[in-house]
């Protein structure tokens, strides 16, 4: 062929990668385990020379954990690394982690692409290892799917009732027919607080307060309504209550179960239905001194919280204290008048203004006056078990409407007795500037009115809500059909009407269900009357105090208390020196939550509390300011999520909550947008899903079988269809691992810095420690070997050994349990 050495010319360049399942955030360790997802960048000047990479390969700790050699080709080296960078971008390698992103920022080094690389390139390019963080959000939905599928639904039921599979339609939005910027939130957004209050007080006819998206659901459904459900009404309602007031949206409960049982974001959940109806002021509910939580924090906490809820959304802050104890309450005033919101303050009402002596006239309009003199924009009744008479209410409005004439009123209630409606009819003709109710299919017992019947009652009038019925009808039939979807938590189940004997026990609404709720799921229904009341006997207990959460709690766990142990009221008074009473009563007479109209009663204080120091004055003002960023700090290191401010305020509201959230985000990533029925339920065979990960990234996942158990693993293959592409996950059976004798390692918990967890999977070759030694931080803990490397485990903090898990001979996968630690320092 005439071809000799001298001949040979080089033409073009080109560049071999070897792509492993290595870490290179750990030291390029093995990473061990099923390959989910292999989906390779190819193309013109690419080069693919397989090893061990494909869906289902299973890499060894035995043997080399080469994937796949890619090779660019280029005219130029520069042109060469671009193509190779590209190829590698496009792949998507699910299940064991590989050093792909080491290798693009090698590809797109300065010095790499000059030709300049050295033996110490890598070792003095510490930037080599800033890796993006990969979302990965599918395989950890797929997960999520496989879990809830496999083993029931991952949040405590109510009830054995299941969910409907259906889909409910989305009513109308009209977006077409909607302006921004009109009404008054436009006023308040461009003049302020004091401009909306004056506004509202000019408005001719009631306003409304739709409390479907907070109250209402709290009060019949436990508070489990989903982010997806409100999502998709979000359009109708901004139309269809154009003219009300306000929605009520967040706060109160809906806090705590959006994290503990719906592993949701509660201020995702606000930002995001923010979005989506722009126009119409937002309200939520504050527990003055206590923001959303059950407990008192420092100032700087509470002021923090509300600057946060305003920048998130909030308009409007209902703020109370559960025990109308003023010092708590101002200081949650101050917070939202400092963060520009608009101070709704509350008067907590019980009893019968027109025959109880200790809550009369003359005590709520003293109270008015230290609210209005405070600076309080709007003047709430908040009328939290549904105890204001219609002539209680009309009386009441009045006076306080005689003496403040230029402050806006706004009356809520509960419709536990059926008389909710006419509550609100007499407040609005006594002078009220807006009253709350729901939409009718959420509206009713323990929730709030019928606002349909509130529309009709005074449609036409001077009073003319400016509302209609043909607008909320679409409202009407979408909740309806989705309270369905939440059948393990639906209240009549057991609840099938209201009880005017609320009027004699004061349980607040929600509470009302709750109870009514536990007392037939322990198979005590017919004890029901037994609890309301013991229930009325702890409120005298207690002084006859105002009861909303966190003190209706109180008299709530005193009067479950009672009831277990046959206690009636005089014997509690006997026998108080020596019951172990509930932790929250012993909080409550100690000043935990401030101080109830009257004082505390005594001699049954000082007998509950048998030495125990009381606190003085507000429990908030002698805490030290929280620092935040010692908190991020501390938080940091145990997420694999960049923690917002927000987030850090999730925590100090819910630490031990916040956490859990936190490892099952990291695990499954984000659930809010999974359908509701699977959300509850898991999926069936054949059914077939879509979930929004975000605007023009939607997901299509189908089901299609459920392998048999294998064992000794105790896990299930779950095989779905991903947009069109077949996937498969393996998850544990616990349901099965109960009844079989398969056994299964435990997991370090990142929370818990005393955890220590395998930093790869391997084998245990030898353990240096023993149990009750003293170590110091780094020093030598166990050695793990893989695919012929060794690692040294050592330990992160100074501590004792609590307790060894592993032993030498052990095989281990990544991230399970070591030994555990006590820290020392």
């Amino acid at each position: 062929m005439g071809i000799t050495q001298e001949r040979i010319e080089l033409r073009g360049n080109a560049i071999q990668c070897r792509v492993t399942a290595e870490d290179p955030e750990n030291n390029f360790a093995p990473h061990i385990g099923r390959i989910n997802t292999f989906r390779t960048g190819e193309g013109m000047g690419i080069r693919l020379d397989g090893a061990n990479g494909f869906a289902g390969a299973v890499v060894s700790p035995f043997y080399d954990s080469l994937l796949v050699k890619v090779t660019g080709r280029h005219a130029t080296f520069q042109g060469a690394a671009k193509k190779l960078d590209r190829a590698l971008g496009e792949f998507r390698v699910r299940g064991v982690k590989t050093n792909i992103p080491f290798l693009k920022n090698v590809l797109n080094h300065p010095t790499f692409l000059a030709g300049e690389t050295h033996t110490g390139f890598i070792d003095k390019s510490p930037e080599l290892f800033t890796f993006k963080k990969k979302l990965d959000r599918a395989s950890k939905l797929l997960q999520f799917l496989a879990n809830s599928t496999v083993n029931g639904a991952m949040t405590p039921l109510g009830t054995s009732l299941k969910p409907p599979r259906i889909t409910v339609p989305e009513p109308a939005s009209h977006i077409d027919e909607i302006t921004n910027n009109r009404g008054l939130r436009q006023i308040f957004k461009s003049q302020g607080p004091k401009a909306f209050a004056d506004a509202v007080r000019r408005h001719k006819g009631v306003l409304l307060t739709d409390t479907t998206f907070r109250d209402a659901h709290q009060s019949l459904l436990a508070t489990r309504v989903r982010t997806v459900d409100l999502m998709r009404v979000a359009p109708a309602t901004r139309y269809a209550l154009a003219a009300a007031l306000s929605l009520e949206v967040w706060g109160g409960a809906t806090f705590d179960v959006a994290l503990r049982f719906l592993r949701e974001c509660p201020w995702d959940r606000l930002a995001e239905l923010r979005e989506k109806i722009p126009d119409i002021p937002f309200q939520m509910l504050l527990r003055g001194a206590n923001a959303v939580g059950y407990t008192s924090y420092p100032d700087n906490v509470v002021y923090k919280f509300c600057d946060l809820a305003v920048k998130n959304g909030v308009d409007i802050f209902r703020v109370f204290d559960s025990l109308n104890y003023l010092p708590n309450l101002q200081l949650g005033m101050d917070a939202v008048g400092q963060a520009g919101g608009i101070i709704e303050a509350s008067m907590c009402y019980t009893s019968d203004v027109l025959t109880n002596k200790k809550y009369n006239t003359e005590y709520y309009l003293k109270y008015a006056r230290a609210l209005v003199e405070h600076g309080a924009h709007i003047l709430n009744i908040k009328d939290m078990a549904g105890l204001l008479k219609p002539r209680s209410a009309h009386h009441l409005v009045s006076e306080l409407r005689k003496e403040f004439p230029n402050v806006p009123i706004h009356v809520h209630t509960h419709d536990t007795a059926g008389a909710g409606v006419a509550s609100m009819l007499a407040a609005a003709w006594a002078g009220a500037d807006a009253v709350d109710c729901a939409v009718d299919s959420m509206s009713g017992m323990t929730s709030q009115p019928s606002m349909g019947a509130i529309v009709a009652a005074l449609e036409g009038t001077e009073l003319d809500t400016g509302i209609t019925l043909a607008d909320i009808a679409p409202l009407n039939a979408y909740w309806e059909s989705v309270r369905a979807l939440y059948a393990p938590f639906e209240c009549t189940t057991t609840m099938k009407s209201g009880n005017a004997d609320v009027y004699i026990h004061e349980i607040p609404g929600g509470q009302y269900t709750n109870l009514h709720f536990q007392a037939h799921s322990l198979g005590l229904g017919h004890k029901f009357e037994e609890i309301k009341a013991a229930y009325a006997a702890a409120n005298r207990i207690c002084g006859d105090i105002i009861k909303v959460t966190p003190s209706s709690k109180v008299v709530g766990d005193l009067a479950q208390f009672m009831v277990q142990n046959h206690l009636t009221e005089a014997q509690v008074h006997a026998r108080a020196q020596d019951l172990s009473f509930p932790e929250s009563v012993v909080e409550y007479f100690q000043g935990l939550l401030g101080v109830p109209e009257g004082g505390f009663p005594e001699p049954i204080r000082t007998h509950v509390l048998r030495g125990k120091a009381p606190i003085e004055g507000r429990p908030g003002a002698s805490m030290a300011p929280l620092d935040f960023e010692k908190l991020r700090e501390k938080l940091q290191p145990t997420t694999k999520t960049d923690l917002r401010d927000v987030d850090l305020m999730s925590s100090v509201m819910y630490p031990k909550v916040f956490n859990e959230y936190l490892a099952f985000r990291d695990q499954f990533g984000k659930v809010s947008n999974v359908p509701t029925d699977v959300f509850f339920d898991g999926m069936v065979k054949g059914q077939t899903i879509t979930v929004d990960l975000e605007e023009g990234k939607t997901l299509v996942v189908q089901l299609k079988a459920i392998g048999e158990l294998e064992h000794p693993s105790g896990e299930r293959e779950v095989f779905f269809e991903l947009n069109g592409q077949p996937r498969s996950v393996f998850v544990v059976d616990q349901r099965a691992l109960k009844t079989s004798n398969v056994v299964r390692r435990v997991k370090a918990d990142a929370a818990f810095r005393g955890q220590v967890g395998a930093p790869m999977p391997g084998s245990i070759i030898a353990v240096k420690v023993k149990e009750g030694q003293t170590i110091e931080k780094g020093a030598p803990l166990l050695v793990l070997s893989a695919m012929k490397m060794e690692t040294v485990v050592k330990s992160p903090v100074k501590g004792v050994v609590k307790r060894l898990v592993a032993a030498p001979g052990d095989d281990v996968a990544g991230e399970d349990l070591l030994l555990e630690l006590t820290l020392t320092e």
